[in-house]
């Protein structure tokens, strides 16, 4: 019921992010179920922004308190359980499973701020679901405490979360990250992941824990393995890199290096320069 806000962010050629107008939507007003054309003028500048918003119930997605989680309540983790079950796999073929994340902390993280702390939020995306946490300020070893819920509309997908370090109007800066794949999850156990670089190469500074579960229907996920993966809709900007930059420029040394090696050994062996290796060489 709340109000749907709608920044529009231009970027220029030194990479500097500028706020080019904003407008709501009032939720409450519009149909649901139903696609609604809008044509918004842009607040404060020139311009509208044009837009199809469909209002429709989303089924398995929610953020909750510990004490309130679904998977707690034994009653509705029967309910969810059976949903899922071998009898129901030719029902709903798109609902493929549950999965349950309990954000509970990080320990340990990078300071960002001046200060010598941080002020981090957790991200978490599963395909193009996408929920984060509230802002933990002036803390490395934030608690959340919080249970979030996504549908599985594919078993072979990565869960990925991600700290940020909120910085205001600014972008936030990131902090870490780890991808955990559904398949690899073990129900109800707390596990405290390294974060790494963006890469997921590296480790970098802190870990994140969490508690985990998932429930899904294996005939309908195997099912969903012979079709096209979703396409991600939310991707990362990639910018210019000087470390991606450096590694590619010393593989190619290393690739001329060889080929140069190979060409001046095959010249010693039609010079005869060593009678004995170009005679095995030919051999």
């Amino acid at each position: 019921k709340d109000m749907l806000d709608i920044e529009v962010w231009g970027e220029d050629n030194k990479k500097r992010e500028e706020l080019l107008g904003m407008c709501k939507v009032d939720i409450t007003a519009l149909p649901s179920k139903q696609t609604n054309v809008l044509e918004l003028p842009v607040e404060k500048h020139l311009g509208s922004l044009l837009m199809l918003i469909a209002v429709t119930p989303c089924s398995g997605v929610s953020i909750s308190d510990l004490c309130v989680c679904p998977l707690g309540d034994p009653c509705e983790r029967k309910q969810i359980s059976q949903r899922y079950c071998i009898k129901n796999s030719l029902q709903d073929m798109k609902d493929i499973g549950f999965l349950q994340v309990k954000v509970l902390k990080a320990v340990d993280l990078l300071a960002a701020d001046f200060s010598g702390k941080s002020d981090p939020f957790c991200v978490l995306e599963l395909g193009n679901d996408r929920l984060q946490t509230h802002t933990i300020y002036k803390n490395l070893n934030p608690e959340w405490n919080k249970v979030f819920t996504f549908p599985i509309k594919d078993i072979h997908d990565v869960l990925e979360v991600t700290v940020f370090d909120e910085d205001g109007d600014k972008p936030p800066d990131f902090l870490g990250k780890v991808a955990i794949p559904l398949l690899s999850i073990r129900n109800g156990q707390q596990c405290c992941y390294t974060l790494k670089n963006k890469d997921l190469e590296l480790a970098s500074k802190g870990v994140v824990c969490l508690e985990l579960d998932v429930l899904f229907n294996p005939v309908k996920a195997s099912i969903r393995t012979f079709k096209p993966r979703e396409k991600r809709f939310i991707g990362d900007n990639r910018k210019f890199s000087k470390k991606i930059l450096a590694r590619n420029v010393d593989r190619v040394k290393k690739i001329t290096m060889a080929i140069w090696n190979t060409i001046q050994f095959l010249r010693s062996c039609f010079l005869w320069e060593s009678t004995l290796r170009s005679v095995v060489a030919f051999v």
